[in-house]
């Protein structure tokens, strides 16, 4: 009965630094999302795709992707951003729009892990554009 009990004691130990590690992992990459995304936020496509790529370990070939369609929504993010008459829920409504446009395109690019980070990494740019309005001078 002792073997076993140690057994089973050896067992949920085990069990609990598996999550523990995984927890860790979370949050390190959570970090690093919040990093990095606060680094896109104000960057040319050329830039923010530099820092994708080191993220999501991005191909030559997703790159060569990707660029056109950053070059091509950077304009538009950075005009609701900088919208003065805009709310802050209409200014979320509008680049949530503009990400759900090219959202069909880069998830074609990216493998479905690379598109999970991509919409961790997205989600995180509106909600700074919010706090930046919420936080800044109306």
């Amino acid at each position: 009965m002792n073997r076993a009990s140690q057994a089973l004691q050896f067992s949920r130990e085990t069990e609990m630094k598996k999550r523990i590690r995984v927890f860790v992992a979370g949050l390190l990459f959570s970090g690093v999302c919040l990093t990095l995304s606060n680094r896109l936020l104000a960057q040319t496509p050329a830039q923010k795709l530099q820092q994708l790529s080191q993220v999501l370990n991005l191909s030559p070939q997703q790159k060569g992707e990707l660029l056109p369609i950053l070059e091509q929504e950077g304009p538009k993010l950075e005009a609701v951003k900088n919208n003065p008459n805009l709310k802050g829920g209409q200014k979320v409504m509008q680049l949530k729009a503009i990400h759900q446009q090219t959202d069909p395109q880069v998830k074609a690019i990216l493998s479905p892990q690379q598109y999970e980070e991509w919409k961790s990494i997205r989600q995180h740019e509106v909600d700074q554009a919010i706090q930046k309005k919420v936080g800044g001078p109306e």
